[in-house]
């Protein structure tokens, strides 16, 4: 049995008005949010294990547009059934099985081609957040329309391919997130070292868990904010180092 991915438990959530709207790609639904401005940049968001309808996800979206950026996360889960935390942790493995994020780039194609052909995108750099930071660390390997990415608490851990990043990739975690073991974060770090020719960082954060950086600003615990604050400011501005 896998252990519970989520331990942030903020209580209720509280509730978020976007600041984007919704659109068809092809056969992907997404939500988009642009800044009042044009630009010829762009950032896609890959959404964690509750899908791009999550509130928290949508913030994100919002959150980078207004730095300057098109923003779109789309639904890699193709209208399938996001997890639930209604649903039971013994079943997750199974879930996985059918939700598999090395397989996002028939997707990720879609969407690219969507930003640059009906959005004029010259650069598009791309953020994820568990599932979808395991989704980021796979196509920064395999894609490189991509300029530039962020990974958030998202590792490939058993493939000797993991290292060969194809642009410049950011890793964040948190220390106490009881998914990905410190010798994973080590391990990755001595190979990057190794085998990587691009440019690379990771950064672990004290004291935080999995999913702590998706939080909106009301959501957050005080002990927190200042980690998850900083997050988010190093997300962006790797982002901005290189799209």
């Amino acid at each position: 049995q896998m252990a519970d991915p989520f331990l942030y438990d903020t209580g209720e959530r509280s509730s978020y008005g976007c600041l984007g709207h919704e659109v068809q790609i092809e056969h992907i639904n997404a939500y988009v949010c642009r800044p009042s401005f044009f630009t010829d940049k762009a950032v896609i968001v890959i959404h964690d294990i509750f899908g791009w309808l999550f509130p928290d996800i949508r913030y994100i979206v919002d959150l980078i547009a207004g730095h300057g950026y098109i923003t779109v996360c789309p639904d890699f889960f193709k209208g399938t059934d996001p997890w639930k935390t209604t649903d039971h942790w013994a079943d997750f493995a199974d879930w996985m099985k059918d939700h598999d994020p090395m397989k996002v780039d028939k997707e990720a194609d879609v969407v690219l081609k969507y930003l640059k052909e009906q959005c004029g995108a010259k650069k598009i750099g791309i953020v994820g957040f568990s599932w979808g930071g395991m989704a980021v660390h796979h196509l920064m390997l395999k894609n490189p329309q991509l300029t530039a990415g962020v990974s958030l608490y998202g590792i490939i851990r058993d493939s000797e391919e993991r290292y060969n990043l194809l642009n410049p990739t950011f890793f964040i975690f948190g220390e106490k997130d009881h998914t990905i073991s410190y010798d994973q974060i080590t391990l990755l770090e001595e190979k990057l070292k190794q085998y990587c020719k691009v440019a690379y960082k990771i950064k672990v954060y004290p004291g935080q868990v999995h999913g702590f950086a998706q939080l909106k600003p009301e959501d957050m615990k005080p002990d927190d904010k200042p980690y998850i604050e900083e997050a988010r400011k190093d997300m962006i501005d790797w982002i901005k180092m290189f799209i």
